[in-house]
């Protein structure tokens, strides 16, 4: 069921504070489209259950046919916070409603143009890595170039389902071989880092880093874990995150901590005690049909499933139970909302990269302040066909001023050199909407800040 109105989300396009501008960037099969269909999800664009499946933002045929990304798709998700969960956020917000506009973009080498489109429109990244492959020549590729443009990334290490279903490996060889994608990401983060966007490499501890599976459509930060166990450990939230990662040990015996391994059998790294083996735990008892054993498990947590769910065996049980208990929308949605940033943020430090006027003149001040008042900035990432022959849809993004349709705005085409009328054309906007991945919503009024 659909969980918003176009309405809503052009009411929210307003408050620049709660926007987020990203992208999905990861290696050619790394699993980012499976990944975004649970962020889709989350707005209800498609049902939770076909999460994974559905590969909404693969809208052409030979995308679907293929299994990759081919062009560049953008879709506007209106999502809503709690109260609680924004209890420790601290930048500015403008009620608990986010706008998140997700540009799904290829990642082959073949269509590299496409990366450039999606980057120049983006804040944040999303940074998907395969756990098992690791970071891959692609993913370095594109790092570097979004990094060029001063986006600031966070990480999913993603496919984690494989450690269960398919290598079986135990939870302290999986912490080594997270840790080790985590390392290879931040050495190339640290490369490629720009002073004005400060330190861009990422920490599970801090909460920029994800685990997931987007196959099957859950994911998880030490943050879901330590807001679980903080209180039954008389601990702060970000004390528990510092425990649930690094050189920090749990004797479950002793209910002690340590900063080494005792040896004792018991005695087993924060992550795999407290993370890995109960969810290794849940995976088990879903795919043996223990319900005796898992009924009272999810009552525990106080997860409640629906009568046909319950009927569910094998894999689609898991699934399902996966999705209840750590929703991957859940998890990469306030990840991003946290530690990526506003179009009000990030401006400031990339109009230099946006803008190549005179930095002081008033079309800078106004992509500087992102402001709606002022002159129309509007920057056209890619032409999109349209239904009818001949016509197409010009998407970007607007960096200041109001866009609307029957608007006249100047437009230079690539080519344009300032001061010359060569490439410089003076059109009316003849319709302004939405693109919701296969589809496009109109939107009457104007458009400010996407």
């Amino acid at each position: 069921m659909v969980k918003f109105t176009v309405e809503e989300q052009r009411k929210i396009m307003d408050r620049k504070h709660n926007i987020r501008n990203m992208s999905v960037i990861a290696h050619v099969d790394h699993g980012k489209s499976t990944l975004t269909d649970s962020l889709v999800a989350a707005a209800g664009i498609i049902a939770q259950e076909s999460a994974g499946d559905v590969r909404m933002t693969d809208t052409r045929a030979d995308e679907a046919e293929r299994g990759i990304t081919i062009k560049s798709t953008g879709i506007s998700l209106y999502y809503e916070m709690t109260n609680e969960s924004l209890k420790s956020f601290t930048g500015a917000r403008d009620g608990n409603e986010y706008l998140i506009n997700l540009i799904d973009s290829p990642r082959h080498v073949d269509f590299s143009s496409e990366v450039t489109a999606a980057l120049r429109i983006t804040d944040g990244d999303l940074v998907v890595v395969d756990c098992i492959e690791g970071v891959c020549v692609q993913t370095e590729t594109v790092l570097r170039q979004s990094l060029g443009e001063r986006i600031r990334p966070v990480l999913t290490v993603n496919k984690m389902d494989r450690c269960f279903l398919e290598l079986k490996v135990d939870g302290e060889e999986a912490y080594q071989n997270f840790q080790r994608v985590i390392e290879n990401a931040n050495v190339i983060m640290a490369t490629y880092e720009d002073p004005l966007l400060g330190d861009v490499q990422v920490y599970p501890e801090k909460g920029t880093v994800a685990f997931s599976a987007g196959l099957h459509g859950w994911a998880f930060t030490l943050t879901n874990f330590a807001k679980m166990y903080a209180s039954k450990f008389g601990c702060s939230e970000s004390k528990m995150m510092e425990r649930l990662w690094g050189e920090n040990f749990f004797d479950s015996e002793t209910r002690k901590w340590t900063t080494k391994n005792t040896g004792s059998a018991t005695c087993k790294r924060g992550f795999v005690q407290l993370c890995y083996e109960p969810i290794r735990m849940m995976i088990n008892t879903c795919m043996n049909d223990q319900k005796d054993k898992l009924w009272p498990m999810l009552e525990k947590l106080g997860i409640q499933m629906k009568p046909d769910e319950k009927e569910l065996m094998g894999k689609p049980l898991m699934k399902r139970v996966m999705q209840a208990w750590l929703p991957a929308s859940t998890a990469l949605l306030e990840m991003m909302i946290f530690h990526l940033p506003s179009p009000y943020t990030a401006q400031r430090y990339r109009v230099e990269n946006l803008y190549e006027g005179p930095l002081d003149d008033k079309y800078a001040a106004a992509i500087r302040n992102c402001d709606p008042e002022g002159p129309l900035m509007l920057y056209v990432s890619k032409m999109i066909p349209a239904s009818d022959k001949g016509r197409f849809f010009a998407f970007g993004r607007v960096f200041s001023g109001t866009v609307s349709t029957g608007m006249k705005v100047r437009i230079m085409s690539p080519n344009y050199v300032p001061g010359e009328k060569k490439d410089l054309y003076v059109k009316s906007v003849q319709r302004t909407v939405i693109w919701m991945g296969k589809k496009q919503e109109t939107v009457d009024g104007g458009c400010s800040l996407w």
